[in-house]
Formats: C-alpha cells, sequence, structure tokens
C-alpha cells in the first residue's frame, strides 16, 4: 500500500449528502450517517492544502421524472429548497464549496453530478486531473459519477469507507465497487496521515 499525496491537480467530490438520503429522509440509505465523520475527515484533508471540495446534490422538481406519482422509481425526494434537500447538517462543507446541482429539470433524470452540469469543465479550468469520489449511494449517484470522470479522463480515487449503497438488490453496493475498479478508480483508506491506496487484486 502507497501513501497517496495530494497537490494542485487534486479535487474532492462529495456525492449527494443530503438529509433526504440519510435515515429517516425521505429515501433513506442505510447507515448513510456514517459516512459523515469520514468525509469530514476528508475535507479536511483537501481544505487543508487549499484543494477544491465539490458537493453535488439532487435539486429536484415537484414533477420530476424520477418520482413514483411521474412513473418514476422513487419517492418524492430532494425537491429543490425543502428541508429534505439541505445538506446534512452534520457535514463540514466549507463556505467556498462548489455546489453542482443535478437532475433540476422535470424531464430528465441524472445520478452522476457530471450529467447535464458544467463540472468537468470547472474542475479543468482549475487545473484538475484527479478527484477523490465519496458520498451517497454508492451503487447509483456515486457510481454513476466515477463512471464520468473516469470517461472525461481525469485519475479517480474512491473512499469505501466514507460511502454507502442503497441495495435494492443484496450486494449491490459490493457489485458497484467491483465495477468501479474495473473501469480504473483506485480504492483508497483513510488514516491519521491521510489517504492510503489499498492493493488491487
Amino acid at each position: 500500500m502507497s501513501a497517496i499525496h495530494l497537490d494542485r491537480g487534486d479535487a474532492l467530490l462529495v456525492i449527494d449528502m443530503q438529509v433526504d438520503f440519510l435515515p429517516g429522509g425521505a429515501l433513506g440509505v442505510a447507515a448513510g450517517h456514517e459516512v459523515v465523520a469520514p468525509i469530514n475527515h476528508l475535507i479536511a484533508l483537501y481544505r487543508e492544502q487549499g484543494l477544491p471540495v465539490v458537493a453535488s446534490r439532487d435539486w429536484h422538481p415537484q414533477d420530476h421524472c424520477s418520482f413514483a406519482a411521474q412513473g418514476g422509481p422513487w419517492p418524492p425526494h430532494c425537491v429543490a429548497g425543502t428541508p429534505g434537500a439541505a445538506f446534512a447538517a452534520e457535514l463540514a462543507l466549507p463556505d467556498d464549496a462548489i455546489v453542482v446541482s443535478k437532475a433540476d429539470s422535470a424531464g430528465a433524470d441524472a445520478y452522476s453530478a457530471f450529467n447535464g452540469t458544467a463540472l468537468a469543465q470547472q474542475l479543468r479550468e482549475r487545473g484538475i486531473e484527479r478527484v477523490t469520489v465519496c458520498g451517497l449511494a454508492t451503487d447509483y449517484c456515486v457510481l454513476n459519477t466515477v463512471t464520468d470522470a473516469l470517461e472525461e479522463g481525469f485519475d479517480t480515487l474512491i473512499v469505501p469507507e466514507a460511502m454507502r449503497a442503497v441495495d435494492v438488490d443484496p450486494g449491490d453496493g459490493t457489485r458497484a465497487l467491483d465495477r468501479m475498479v474495473a473501469r480504473g478508480a483506485v480504492p483508497v483508506r483513510l488514516n491519521a496521515a491521510g489517504m492510503t491506496a489499498l492493493s488491487v487484486a
């Protein structure tokens, strides 16, 4: 295992850490609250070096196509401007975090933070070459964000301890992690000094 050294080409992507995705929320992810502490650790690591922190959020209209009433698979969640769409109160987002709103039109869904947003351009304008991805949920928005980050040409680190899965089908989260690694993402582990790359069999 080798230590990860952050530099000016690094950014942190915090995916959908919103009230509705936490336990008790409209679309709560089991144990989703457990990732707040490791994500706050990551935020501190990046802020210590003045590196960008990006926070994505679902920002749906009330009649969004993903909602069951419109024929979608999910209950209403993360409706723009509602308490459920707010970031988790315990999440230590810096004041200068880059907020990326996605799936904000009624007729189009977007799991990836890159889908229909200017995120790739914003990262390139800042000279970012590598992203670290964490948040909710492993098998949906994290998986799709990681896939798009790799397709956009960004080296991509993932932090399994800082994400949780919906697991509609048991094992979805594990399979999503395997897919991310197979596509080129590098799993890392947090430690007191920072991050360490995990060996991949």
